[in-house]
């Protein structure tokens, strides 16, 4: 069974800086891409970023230049450098990783969320 498990949301004044973590634990072969999404209240999950094995990046346009993601595929743990957060950066932000099972079938597996809250 694949796990990935979130830590480091919380409260941030406009400006300031988290860090999210993420790292997959459990039997599988391989973790193709890892990435974050997230949720504010009322609307859609969206995509933040997202990084391949290879380490290539995809942003949403909303946070290129404030975020960064980043991996260590040693410890299958994914975080993202929140800088800059603005008040619409509040949201349930979302793990998200692409993995190779044992039985070789890939599947997508999500963490159980972490809030940001950017507010004064």
């Amino acid at each position: 069974q694949v796990q990935l498990v979130e830590s480091g949301g919380g409260l941030v004044q406009p400006g300031g800086s988290l860090r999210l973590s993420c790292a997959a634990s459990g039997r599988f072969l391989s973790i193709y891409s890892m990435g974050w999404y997230r949720q504010a209240p009322g609307k859609q999950r969206e995509l933040v970023a997202v990084i391949t094995r290879g380490a290539n990046t995809n942003y949403a346009e909303s946070v290129k230049g404030r975020f960064t993601v980043s991996r260590d595929n040693a410890k299958n743990t994914v975080y993202l450098q929140m800088n800059s957060l603005k008040p619409e950066d509040t949201a349930v932000y979302y793990c998200n990783a692409h993995i190779l099972n044992t039985d070789y079938v890939t599947d997508d597996y999500w963490g159980q969320g972490t809030q940001v809250t950017v507010s004064s």
